[in-house]
């Protein structure tokens, strides 16, 4: 197995899926980002990285390929993330005029330009329904008419070990005709889950499973930050912080590698009346225990089963809501289980499973867009894992389709 294997990060974001593959043996040799802060934080933390913050509909493939000293075939793997909203089951208006549905004809034409030995496409669980799934069905057929097989998973991140109830679909494809289910990782861990998205693609179910029900237990929201800092609401600092205790199991001990200390660990100032919704919750609780009269107008007429999950305090034992944008507590459960505030961005960015010595730069508010909007790096990892062990085996031994 090669341990310097050779990428480029299109759509990288701040940089969570390369920090996750770098960890499986990959090297990014260029990362392309149009958000100049995002791509500011790829920098910072992938110094060996060539980081191109131009639009990529403007940027010249050949130029980049030329400009890296690479021949065609000579790149191991092109990974990347195409803008999302589109996809989403979530998204206000789910339509194919919406042009970034079309910016994965971009990732493709670096593909061709490069031709890599391997592709790797991420986004979330509603690009499988998207268009009854035409738009899906259309990125295979564009891989396959530049020669390559793919194939298509949906990752519960819970199962690879990231503390957060996030799932996200994963194309991967090699150029050789190869039986590349070997090249998804599986499952070691077991996790609670619900399903609430398509997860059947031409006639068979995606989601990938645990095969055991004996493999260990998720990691929780209280064994991913329960040795950092205790903060009081609005309690902010300029200078790296302590530990609050030793390492109290192996994830925080893999976290803090090469850490320092404690950054980006701030709370943002709850307003008095959030305060006040919040004496009222109990750890694993939410909107439905605050009083009726303190409740925003607009969901004092919710009915008591819906928006589970606003103004939740998250169990410690439990697993946190998907990490977004902005830990906004009218939008999931980012109250801290035992401290009365919101999420910072360092807790945020552990459970996202972002190393503690990886710096987010720009204001707190862009800081927390970046983290919410990252692969996270343990399932990153783990699909570079998975990868790697299928390119490093000699073509005469890896399973072909019939």
């Amino acid at each position: 197995m090669s341990n310097n294997m050779k990428m480029l990060d299109l759509f990288s974001g701040a940089g969570g899926l390369s920090e996750g593959l770098s960890k499986a043996g990959f090297v990014s040799l260029y990362a392309n980002e149009i958000q100049k802060k995002y791509a500011e934080t790829y920098a910072e933390n992938h110094k060996e990285t060539f980081v191109d913050n131009r639009d990529i509909r403007e940027v010249d493939a050949l130029q980049v390929r030329t400009k890296l000293g690479l021949k065609k075939g000579e790149l191991d793997l092109i990974a990347g993330g195409p803008p999302c909203q589109g996809f989403s089951i979530n998204a206000p208006k789910r339509s194919s005029e919406d042009a970034r549905n079309h910016l994965f004809r971009e990732y493709l034409r670096f593909v061709e330009e490069f031709s890599p030995r391997a592709v790797l496409i991420e986004n979330v669980p509603g690009l499988v329904s998207f268009e009854n799934g035409a738009t899906l069905k259309l990125i295979l057929l564009e891989l396959s008419k530049l020669g390559y097989k793919s194939d298509v998973r949906i990752l519960y991140a819970p199962h690879y070990g990231v503390p957060q109830t996030r799932w996200r679909t994963i194309i991967i494809g090699f150029r050789e005709v190869l039986d590349i289910s070997d090249a998804f990782p599986k499952p070691f861990t077991n996790a609670p889950m619900r399903v609430n998205f398509t997860s059947m693609f031409e006639g068979r179910n995606i989601v990938a499973i645990p095969e055991s029900i004996e493999f260990p237990p998720y990691v929780s929201v209280g064994d991913a930050i329960d040795d950092l800092p205790i903060l009081n609401n609005g309690e902010s600092s300029d200078t790296t912080q302590n530990y609050r205790t030793e390492p109290q199991n192996d994830f925080q001990r893999a976290m803090r590698v090469g850490s320092q200390g404690v950054l980006n660990h701030e709370a943002a100032r709850l307003s008095k009346v959030n305060l006040e919704r919040l004496k009222h919750i109990p750890e694993g609780g939410n909107w439905t225990n605050i009083p009726f009269e303190l409740l925003p107008k607009g969901m004092q007429r919710a009915r008591r089963s819906d928006h589970t999950k606003r103004y939740g305090r998250v169990a410690a034992q439990g697993l946190a809501s998907t990490i977004l944008t902005k830990c906004d507590p009218h939008w999931g459960a980012y109250f801290h289980y035992s401290q009365d505030r919101s999420f910072t961005v360092r807790e945020a960015a552990r459970i996202q499973t972002f190393p503690d010595n990886y710096k987010f730069t720009g204001s707190r508010v862009e800081q927390y867009e970046q983290v919410g909007n990252a692969v996270p790096p343990l399932l990153a990892s783990a699909i570079g894992r998975s990868l790697s062990s299928v390119l490093g085996q000699p073509i005469s031994i890896i399973k072909r389709t019939v």
